[in-house]
């Protein structure tokens, strides 16, 4: 479908980007024939023909200009509602009065518009600066945003999925396909946890395990569904902001704690209306009258004797094997962890309940005069406890966060000394966003940013065939701060330049943006500290 270019770059890109001249930077395309142009956004150089697209879907031949298929994300606080139909740069954008624009801005305000890395472009080879550089005031104060889409090779997704079933042992490869993507990490109170993607699994096996790496990372990172395999557990569908489904079966709660914290919650209302409690859990299996809450309350011990190995009193580790049971074992039948009544303490007519810790499954039990459990219909003050622990329990979800490494080539964009950036960061001179949603920036070396995808903008992520992933990333800061960095500063433009002219590499070339509303729960990423701290 698409042809890619055998060279190493592209006539007019071997000399050194002239310094200090936005008007003569290098061309971000050429013609290599008639037919076709040479796109230079990534390392693979393609060579499209009119009407057709890059080998990403990115970048299309539009006639014998290079364009980019998706538009640019601007995001502004003062809109009614996200979903304006894609416009292109002109100066009557400005005041939101081209023909058939749905954007509704009367005027526009450099504190209330962000310019996001959603359909920005890149500027590879990464010398050159970055697509955007927008000037903005806000407070008085004057800022600038760097703003571009990166290409990460250096990138994982951590999967958070809040269920008690067992998913597969620590280390477990995760497959698509029959590729291997990733591996299980350890479990996080209530929440299995997954690693997928990562440069090794995108660049270091086969190239089918990198397509399908990239093409799962891709699809997880826009909020679409995938299907894992767990080597050695369980088949599992996650996708962002929904319940796992697990072997077949939508989750429906996250427990409430372990089975000790689950005791310690609920022992003064489980107090007086059952002699003894047992909550079963993977983890940690609470006993009641055993538990430093049952003492306190001054109950009378129950003369249980449970398997499995007793930490410290009323808790107990390894009573069953993990899965997708009670509590995240493999039991179907409870009573398999109970190996008996020490018959000196037990007493018939001894009242048991038997839970789990997201109160799903539960059995009443009330010793005969062998001291053996026979189950009866639970009572309904107890049957209300047993309810109100799976009130307490929060719904089941996948959550999908992008980590990735943005300490590279992708801060020559930036400044001409990219350590200098990296240094501003961790002072918090600089505010990091993705899309415009809050990135965490890992301690240490580096740029290493993660953020929660469902926080982005839709369609944040891209691919190229590389293979990588392509996502947007800002970088905020005083005017004065990206001057001291080694900024490029003859590219800084204001928003209403921006909004005329589109990425300063355009060349003239159509370009389309897009008004979107700020997410409700992120702050907006200007004005906020450490900038205006």
């Amino acid at each position: 479908m698409t042809e890619h270019t055998k060279t190493d770059g592209l006539p007019g890109m071997q000399a050194a980007l002239p310094a200090r001249t936005p008007e003569r930077a290098p061309a971000r395309n050429a013609r290599v024939s008639e037919q076709k142009i040479a796109c230079n956004a990534c390392p693979v150089l393609c060579q499209i023909s009119d009407g057709r697209t890059g080998a990403c879907d990115r970048y299309a031949n539009q006639s014998g200009e290079l364009v980019r298929v998706d538009p640019v994300i601007f995001m502004n606080r003062t809109l009614q509602q996200s979903g304006s139909t894609p416009i292109r740069f002109t100066q009557a954008d400005v005041t939101g009065q081209t023909a058939g624009s749905t954007s509704g801005i009367s005027e526009v305000s450099g504190q209330d518009v962000f310019v996001t890395g959603v359909g920005a472009s890149t500027t590879y080879p990464d010398y050159k600066p970055a697509p955007f550089i927008v000037a903005s005031t806000v407070q008085g104060v004057d800022l600038v945003t760097v703003v571009t889409e990166g290409i990460f090779s250096y990138c994982s997704l951590k999967i958070k999925i809040d269920t008690d079933r067992y998913l597969g042992p620590e280390q477990a490869s995760v497959r698509v396909n029959g590729e291997v993507i990733g591996h299980v990490t350890t479990a996080e109170y209530g929440s299995q946890m997954l690693s997928l993607g990562g440069v090794h699994h995108l660049t270091g096996g086969s190239k089918k395990e990198g397509r399908v790496t990239m093409e799962s990372m891709y699809t997880l990172g826009n909020k679409g569904a995938v299907a894992l395999t767990i080597d050695g557990g369980a088949q599992v569908i996650v996708q962002a902001g929904r319940a796992p489904v697990v072997n077949g079966v939508t989750e429906q709660r996250m427990r409430v704690g372990c089975g000790s914290a689950a005791i310690g919650i609920f022992a003064l209302q489980f107090s007086g209306l059952a002699d003894e409690v047992v909550v079963v859990d993977d983890h940690i299996t609470g006993v009641l009258t055993e538990h430093q809450a049952g003492k306190c309350l001054d109950m009378r011990p129950s003369g249980i004797v449970m398997r499995g190995r007793k930490s410290t009193p009323g808790r107990y580790f390894q009573v069953a094997n993990p899965g997708t049971g009670w509590g995240g074992t493999d039991l179907a039948d409870p009573l398999s962890i109970i190996e008996g009544w020490d018959e000196a303490v037990a007493w018939p007519g001894l009242r048991l309940l038997m839970t789990s810790t997201t109160g799903e499954h539960a059995c009443w039990y009330v010793l005969d005069e062998q001291l053996k459990p026979i189950q009866t219909e639970i009572p309904a003050q107890v049957r209300d406890v047993v309810e109100r622990i799976g009130e307490n329990c929060e719904p089941s979800m996948t959550s999908v966060l992008f980590l990735a490494g943005a300490g590279g080539s992708l801060r020559a964009g930036v400044t001409e000394n990219p350590v200098l950036l990296t240094q501003a960061i961790k002072k918090s001179l600089v505010n990091v966003t993705c899309g415009g949603a809050p990135a965490f920036v890992w301690p240490g070396g580096g740029i290493t940013v993660m953020v929660d995808v469902l926080r982005m903008p839709d369609h944040s992520f891209g691919t190229v065939p590389t293979p990588a992933i392509v996502a947007p990333i800002e970088f905020s800061m005083t005017l004065e701060d990206y001057r001291r960095l080694g900024g490029h500063m003859d590219y800084v433009r204001t928003i209403e330049d921006t909004l005329r002219d589109g990425a300063w590499h355009s060349d003239g070339a159509p370009g389309a943006l897009k008004w979107i509303r700020p997410n409700d729960v992120n702050p907006w990423p200007l004005g906020q500290p450490p900038m205006l701290g």
